[in-house]
C-alpha cells in the first residue's frame, strides 16, 4: 500500500472515530441501553378523563414513567419529574406518567401534594403496566421519535440533577 492510501485510510478512520463520538451520549448512573425494540401500545385516560394514545407522540422522544403513590422511591421522584418537564423542550419530549392500579382519589391526592402540575394516566387494572414488563416501580423508559425503546431507568432517578438532564437534552439533540 503506497503512503498516499495510507493517509487516506488514516483519514477515513479518524472521521469514522469522530462521527461516532458526535452520535455518542453519556449515559448516567441507573440507565440501561436497551436495543430499541418497539414499545408496546399505550393508551390510556388521564385522570382528567382525556385518551392519550402513546401513538400521537411520534416525531418526539417520550420520558414513560411507571409509578405508584405507594412506592417511596416513586414519591422522592416525582418532584424532579415536575422539574424537568418545565426544562425540556415539549417539541422534542413527552412527558407520560402511568399510575400503575390505584383508584383515582388516590392519584389524585398523590398528585396535588408532589407534582400538581403534571397530569397522570391511569392504568386502573395493571395491564398496559404488564404489557411495558416493567420490572418494579418506578419505572421510566425512554421511547424514541420512531416509538424505539432506547433507554431503561429502573428505581428512582434524580432526573433534575445535570447528569440527567444533560443526558435527556443530549438524546433530544440526536432526533
Amino acid at each position: 500500500m503506497n503512503v498516499e492510501r495510507k493517509n487516506i485510510w488514516f483519514l477515513l478512520l479518524l472521521l469514522a472515530m469522530f462521527s461516532s463520538n458526535a452520535l455518542a451520549v453519556n449515559i448516567p448512573k441507573g440507565v440501561i441501553k436497551r436495543s430499541g425494540e418497539m414499545a408496546p401500545e399505550l393508551k390510556l385516560k388521564s385522570i382528567d378523563g382525556e385518551t392519550f394514545d402513546l401513538q400521537s407522540v411520534r416525531g418526539r422522544w417520550a420520558f414513560v414513567h411507571f409509578w405508584a403513590s405507594w412506592c417511596g422511591p416513586c414519591r422522592r421522584e416525582m418532584p424532579t419529574i415536575q422539574t424537568i418537564s418545565a426544562k425540556l423542550k415539549p417539541e422534542a419530549w413527552a412527558i407520560v406518567l402511568v399510575n400503575t392500579a390505584e383508584d383515582e382519589d388516590t392519584i389524585f391526592n398523590f398528585m396535588s401534594i408532589v407534582a400538581p402540575d403534571m397530569t397522570p394516566l391511569v392504568d386502573s387494572d395493571g395491564l398496559v403496566t404488564e404489557k411495558w414488563q416493567s420490572r418494579g416501580l418506578p419505572s421510566t423508559f425512554l421511547v424514541d421519535p420512531a416509538g424505539r425503546i432506547q433507554y431503561l431507568a429502573l428505581g428512582g432517578r434524580p432526573w433534575n440533577e445535570d447528569e440527567y438532564l444533560s443526558f435527556l437534552n443530549q438524546l433530544a439533540e440526536k432526533k
